[in-house]
């Protein structure tokens, strides 16, 4: 007899000045949103917000703290811009760096594109919550949910402690 595999929520959060004051769409977010649905993740959340890093950390904070948000991921503000800002927030509120994630995203993307290298995206664990950094692009969050979506549900609840094959 299978046992159902528990329904995971997300949220996404877009880090976009741009998109935060009105003058930019924000793509990457909805891009994002439609492929964990796909997935069979609920989208419990989603937010668009300045490139700031108390910004990006409290919002991060809250949903893994308060909301219990199994998966969190970010678009936006992996770069070199002086403006990005993601990694540091996400370091700054992660217990756990799950370097493989985001190795694994470079080195694949890199086949596609050589500014994979300058992608500064990073993921982690908070409490029971994985949080994940995208770059800022639809193709960039794409070909990098394409990566590490085998196994996201596995690390997700392994993180939360329920029952896996592993």
């Amino acid at each position: 007899m299978n046992e159902a595999q528990p329904q995971y929520q997300c949220a996404v959060l877009t880090i976009s000045t741009g998109g935060a004051e009105g003058w930019r769409e924000d793509t990457s977010g909805p891009a994002a949103q439609e492929l964990l649905r796909e997935a069979g993740f609920t989208i419990a959340r989603a937010e668009l917000v300045r490139d700031d890093v108390e910004t990006i950390a409290a919002v991060l904070k809250r949903w893994a703290d308060e909301d219990h948000i199994a998966l969190i991921v970010t678009s936006g503000g992996t770069g070199l811009s002086p403006f990005d800002f993601t990694p540091e927030a996400t370091r700054s509120v992660i217990q756990r760096e799950v370097p493989g994630i985001a190795e694994a995203m470079r080195m694949r993307t890199l086949e596609k594109t050589p500014m994979a290298m300058i992608s500064r995206g990073i993921a982690g664990s908070r409490g029971q919550s994985l949080i994940i950094n995208l770059p800022g692009s639809p193709k960039g969050v794409r070909e990098c949910l394409e990566v590490v979506m085998p196994v996201l549900k596995h690390a997700v609840a392994l993180i939360r402690q329920d029952k896996t094959t592993h």
